[in-house]
């Protein structure tokens, strides 16, 4: 049992643990370690009990002859009484007065590294360890080999003999001969529980802190605290998983049990990661010397670049301090000349002594100018200051205080609004301000049903805070993670983001404007992706002459590619603040039929197309040439067609339907459809099958189903986009086009659209 004497210590005094408490975090500690924590950080000294004089909870050197007990009496024996010494699991002293606590007591636990609260009692409700203290007893009696001996509490001193046994009820040891004594055959002591000697019995139930005799005969999961039953009826437990204590008792010991056989069973795995361990130690410290040397050397160097850069600037201050002092030392000797008896003075008045006026100006010019610059503009040849020459350290010096190891680069943070996935996948994202630089990123994927299959794939050395991938399934969901690395080496892994591939392959096309728009309405933006319906004069002037307070329009446009097979997918977005804009698909001749009629549609009550032509009276179960969502005010319209999928949460007869214009079967009119409105996705995302005639609309952003219906498709489909009113449109550019330097050349990849209404 040596082995395990490290699972016996205390956090707080590192050794063996005495009168252990369990706190909220489920660690124990020594009660008087934790009176002692609690006192250092400011809370009032704990009411404590006397130390019980136990080997669990005494040193080896306390003398084991105790003090002779009474005879038990027969008032020791009702259950209260002994329920009453029991402490009710707890360590409040009997006939103390009980101190109101702080009411936040926080106590630091060292193995969790936080602050613990304690309850609004502190230590008093923190029920004792009694399975701690028994295998602390047994550890010391089986290490000690029995130095410390239990003797018999109603033996004579002389004659003290060694204890045998012990009784639970009694709460005290006894000889043989004692035992027999006190226990007579056939009394009721004689059904006493028998226990092995000891000097400090355990009561034989734990009870509730806070409600006296109440047994603990529950355990809370959520709270991980054991609860009696009125403390089951409480508020602060209402709504959670609350069990019997008995299942606790078999579900945690089935789990130790078999937690305890797996590792038995793979003893080997244990054995190798020791060996990976005790590597490791000894590549710590082979490190720790180099990265010590590093710190040396490189503290060397800088010493060795100051010397050399003090030596230079002491080098460049003498000499300025040599060219200054010669210019003063010359200016000296100038005003030297000056002086009553010097030199310039005595040729001065050997020069007056000439008369010859033109020889005496050509010889006194020089000597006038010596005398007006030394007397009237005098000033110092050079600054004696030396302000030039002081150093502003200031940078460098908090540099070196801020000197310290690099560090590896925080977890990036992924920007959800940019990342998206479409024809390709593209990631975007960035470092926290308080991070390290990072020289590159690794990029890591997999598919979220593929992990065991493939593992995590990466892209090494990403130089940019963006990247992007290709070559991926559709309809798959990829899990993505980020970390930078620069030579402190890899930093920590960003938070993982869910991407949903598109369902069907991308389609590129443009807006068409080949058949014709509204110019004074429609305005197409020159790289034919973006569309915006604006009302001009003409709406004005009709609502003037129909004298009506709404007047509005259909401007159609369709894209510049027709679908004739297989499965394909495209992704746009509306502005919020856009009145009605329908997206979807149609036939391209009854789009062109309805695109190039004569009649004049600036009435939305106009009626291009009855249906007689459609073949919708011909069956019943026809599918429309047409299929639209309609989008407007910041919210879409669901109708309850034939696949409505309510995939926000709301009940189908949760919100009112609104009426709105809709387009079916080739017509424009106003209608009533039962449906719902839902707030408007940031993208909507359309999936044309052409075999199977259905079309199903998307949330581009989650790549949830909306709506699914049925479009025929007997002939070319177009992507079709209707305005009515003002409102604006957005075509999902290519992550590939997004992330090319120059423009790709457009191409239609499947069908050149016929404009040909015979055709």
């Amino acid at each position: 049992m040596k082995s395990m004497e490290r699972e016996l210590h205390c956090p707080v005094c590192k050794e063996i643990v005495k009168q252990p408490v369990v706190l909220p975090c489920q660690h124990s500690v020594c009660l008087m370690c934790a009176s002692e924590v609690l006192v250092q950080n400011g809370y009032p000294p704990p009411e404590l009990p006397p130390e019980p004089n136990s080997p669990a909870s005494t040193p080896n050197t306390r003398s084991p002859h105790q003090a002779r007990r009474p005879m038990p009496s027969k008032a020791d024996h009702r259950p209260i009484d002994r329920v009453l010494r029991s402490g009710f699991g707890t360590y409040l002293s009997p006939g103390r007065r009980r101190k109101e606590p702080p009411h936040a007591m926080l106590f630091p636990c060292p193995p969790c590294g936080r602050e613990v609260e304690l309850g609004e009692k502190g230590l008093t409700d923190c029920l004792r360890n009694l399975t701690l203290e028994r295998i602390v007893e047994r550890y010391r009696h089986t290490v000690s080999l029995g130095s410390v001996a239990v003797m018999c509490q109603f033996c004579k001193p002389p004659q003290s003999l060694e204890a045998t046994k012990g009784c639970a009820d009694c709460r005290a040891s006894f000889c043989n001969e004692c035992f027999k004594l006190y226990h007579p055959w056939g009394t009721p002591r004689a059904q006493h529980e028998h226990v092995q000697p000891t000097l400090n019995f355990r009561p034989k139930v734990l009870s509730c802190p806070e409600h006296d005799q109440e047994r603990l005969h529950f355990y809370c999961r959520t709270c991980q605290r054991l609860l009696c039953p009125l403390c089951k009826l409480r508020r602060v437990h209402a709504g959670h998983k609350v069990a019997p204590v008995a299942q606790a008792y078999q579900t945690l010991k089935d789990k130790i049990t078999k937690e305890m056989n797996y590792v038995l069973a793979n003893q080997e795995t244990v054995l190798g990661q020791i060996s990976q361990l005790e590597s490791a130690i000894t590549q710590t410290e082979a490190n720790s010397v180099a990265a010590r040397e590093q710190l040396s050397q490189s503290v060397r160097d800088l010493t060795a670049l100051l010397a050399e850069r003090h030596a230079s600037l002491t080098e460049a201050l003498e000499r300025a301090r040599q060219k200054r002092g010669e210019a003063l030392a010359g200016q000296v000797a100038e005003r030297r000349s000056l002086l009553e008896h010097a030199g310039l003075m005595a040729f001065s008045q050997e020069l007056l002594k000439e008369t010859d006026p033109p020889c005496f100006v050509q010889a006194a010019r020089q000597t006038h100018r010596r005398f007006f610059k030394g007397l009237q503009c005098f000033s110092l040849a050079a600054d004696p200051s030396f302000r030039h020459f002081q150093l502003d350290v200031s940078k460098e010096l908090k540099l070196l205080t801020d000197l310290q190891f690099i560090q590896a680069p925080l977890a990036p943070v992924i920007d959800t609004q940019k990342t998206l996935a479409y024809d390709q996948l593209f990631l975007c994202w960035r470092l926290p301000q308080e991070s390290a630089p990072a020289w590159h990123f690794s990029v890591e994927f997999r598919r979220r049903l593929a992990a065991a299959r493939w593992g995590w794939q990466r892209l090494e050395e990403v130089g940019g805070t963006s990247a992007v991938i290709d070559r991926l399934e559709m309809d798959s969901v990829y899990v993505l993670r980020v970390r930078g690395c620069n030579k402190a080496g890899f930093g920590e892994y960003s938070e993982e983001v869910y991407l949903h591939t598109p369902p069907a392959p991308v389609l590129n096309f443009y807006l068409d404007s080949r058949w014709g728009l509204h110019a004074d309405r429609l305005v197409v933006s020159k790289e034919q992706r973006c569309a915006r319906s604006v009302p001009g004069l003409s709406l004005l002037q009709a609502a003037d002459l129909a004298l009506t307070s709404c007047h509005l329009t259909a401007d159609l446009l369709v894209g510049d590619v027709a679908i004739t097979q297989g499965r394909h997918y495209w992704a746009c977005s509306v502005e919020p603040g856009s009145y009605l804009v329908k997206v979807g698909v149609g036939l391209e001749a009854k789009l062109q039929e309805w695109f190039h009629l004569p009649q004049d549609m600036a009435s939305p009550r106009y009626d291009p197309d009855s249906g007689h032509d459609s073949g919708a009276e011909d069956s019943l179960d026809s599918p429309p040439p047409f299929s639209f969502l309609t989008m407007g005010m910041g919210k879409i319209f669901l109708p309850h067609g034939p696949n409505h999928h309510n995939n926000h949460g709301c009940p189908a007869n949760g919100t009112s339907p609104r009426r709105s214009p809709t387009i079916s079967n080739g017509n424009i009119h106003a209608s009533s459809p039962t449906g719902l409105t839902y707030p408007l996705p940031p993208r909507l995302g359309v999936c044309l099958d052409f075999e199977k005639g259905r079309v199903t609309f998307y949330d581009a952003h989650s790549l949830r189903p909306l709506w699914e219906g049925p479009v025929d498709c007997s002939g070319p489909v177009c992507p079709a986009f209707c305005f009515i009113g003002g409102g604006a449109l957005q075509l999902q550019e290519l992550v590939a086009n997004r992330m090319a330097d120059q423009t790709p050349v457009r191409r239609v990849t499947i069908q050149s659209r016929v404009t040909n209404l015979n055709n």
